[in-house]
């Protein structure tokens, strides 16, 4: 299971490192668990979105995209702040279906 601060992300636009997201959410897909985590870096005003995918049967890869505007890294903050367990990767709230899409199991 994915702890908060268990990976530390770079800033995708300057390389300064961001040791705690703003927020993260977790859904499991076809047995496998994403997570997404949004860091905003103070001196870029940007986000940088971090995506680990751990694997039911493999192992766990961690990728990082971005930067994201201020207004796109708020606009998925406010989505994932809907859900009241944004780590729990079983979460069927509205939230984590519109997040997500279909593909939730």
């Amino acid at each position: 299971m994915f702890h908060y601060n268990m990976h530390m992300a770079k800033c995708s636009q300057c390389g300064k490192e961001i040791d705690k997201p703003v927020i993260s959410i977790s859904g499991s897909i076809m047995g496998d668990e994403y997570i997404a985590s949004y860091y905003f870096c103070n001196k870029c005003r940007v986000y940088t979105k971090e995506n680990v995918h751990d694997q039911f049967c493999g192992e766990e890869s961690v990728s990082t995209s971005g930067p994201l505007t201020k207004a796109e890294g708020d606009a998925k903050v406010t989505l994932i702040k809907r859900c009241p367990t944004p780590w729990d990767k079983k979460c069927r709230c509205p939230a984590h279906k519109e997040y997500f899409g279909p593909s939730l199991d």
